[in-house]
């Protein structure tokens, strides 16, 4: 009997594990290759998905103006007094009573203290009884000297006898006049007694009190500083001298002082004195204004913004100075555009003027700047105006 194999049988038989496991793994394959395209769909997808825009800044903005401006100075000054005054006693006494309060306001000659008057109201009595006395001797001699210049004149009496009474006569009228100087001398003791302010102005802390012992020309009693007129005083760098001298010799500048925490309410003056010299040390000029201070609102002492007023500027640009920025290359601002998104806007500035800022360059009028609200803001970025804070 002949036996015959078959093709691809014998030792390439696979087992039957074997082909089982290959035949998943090529099914496990097929998957794979068919998941790839719908993969690559979704990260596609993903890829073209954009993020949520950003909600717009809230700001507050404000319109750039076209106004005529002063040239102006500005510095920090203070007041000082227009005059001080230390009232001192002229006589020598216990004072008998006090008339004002410490800080009280007074007029010129309103009475601040009396002095006991007692001593000074004799020694004037004593020197007016002496002046009495004088003219009535005075009156007797000189009806003698008349007597006897007639008889000297008709060679009645010697010329002794002339000379005689007519020099007693001329040395009681030089007693008389003697007499009535020491009586003034003793009135105005007594009038000194009566102390009055000699200014209009503040009065300081008492230094004596009412029952103290005073003398003549010692200690002050209490200073008195005028404050109505007052000065402001301050100082500007020495290459405005020359310009400040010029303008100064055509008409009176005018001087702006503004208190920190009224900054709306200025008083206003005159420029009235520039110093003799430039300060060696600092390279300055010192400058005093002066203000009719009527309300008593400018203080001895006290710091003010200074704006010296040399002359005006027309058509200048206006920005409100909040929306003046300094960055790493200088000074922006940020404009808003017609659809509410703001572009970087560097400017050239000049002075400020009542909380404005003089744009020289980069900012033209009827433009549209962010006020309040810069530090969120870029350029592009959408905002919200805000109509208040």
């Amino acid at each position: 009997m002949r036996i015959v194999q078959k093709p691809g049988r014998g030792e390439a038989r696979l087992p039957m594990w074997r082909r089982r496991g290959a035949g998943l793994l090529f099914v496990t394959a097929l998957a794979g290759l068919a998941l790839l395209p719908a993969c690559s769909s979704k990260s596609a997808q993903g890829d073209t998905v954009k993020p949520p825009p950003r909600p717009p800044v809230p700001v507050m903005v404000a319109a750039v103006t076209e106004e005529t401006v002063p040239v102006q100075l500005n510095v920090i000054g203070t007041g000082e007094t227009y005059s001080t005054v230390s009232v001192k006693s002229l006589v020598q006494g216990e004072v008998q009573r006090v008339y004002f309060r410490q800080g009280q306001y007074v007029q010129k000659d309103q009475i601040l203290y009396s002095i006991d008057p007692s001593p000074f109201e004799a020694a004037l009595a004593q020197a007016q009884a002496n002046v009495a006395k004088d003219q009535a001797q005075l009156q007797y001699a000189a009806a003698q000297d008349r007597r006897y210049t007639d008889l000297y004149k008709q060679g009645i009496v010697s010329q002794d006898q002339y000379d005689q009474y007519h020099s007693t006569a001329a040395q009681l009228e030089a007693a008389l006049r003697a007499d009535q100087a020491a009586a003034k001398t003793a009135q105005i003791q007594l009038d000194y007694c009566t102390i009055r302010s000699p200014i209009e102005g503040l009065t300081g802390a008492f230094q004596v009190d009412q029952g103290n012992l005073v003398k003549v020309n010692d200690v002050p009693m209490v200073v008195i500083n005028q404050i109505r007129p007052i000065y402001v005083s301050f100082s500007v760098p020495q290459q405005y001298l020359q310009q400040i001298k010029e303008y100064q010799s055509v008409r009176p500048l005018r001087v702006e002082a503004v208190i920190p925490h009224e900054p709306n309410q200025p008083e206003w003056g005159t420029l009235s004195f520039i110093n003799n010299a430039v300060d060696t040390s600092t390279g300055t000029i010192l400058l005093k204004g002066t203000f009719p201070n009527p309300q008593r609102r400018l203080w001895p002492g006290e710091y003010v913004n200074v704006n010296l007023n040399l002359s005006s500027q027309a058509n200048a640009v206006l920005a409100p100075s909040p929306a003046v920025q300094t960055g790493q290359k200088g000074q922006f601002v940020y404009v808003v555009q017609p659809d509410h998104t703001v572009t970087y806007q560097p400017v050239t500035v000049g002075s400020n003027y009542q909380g404005k800022t003089v744009i020289e360059k980069g900012l033209k009028p009827g433009e549209t700047v962010v006020t309040d609200g810069q530090l969120t803001l870029y350029p592009g970025a959408k905002v919200a105006i805000k109509t208040s804070l």
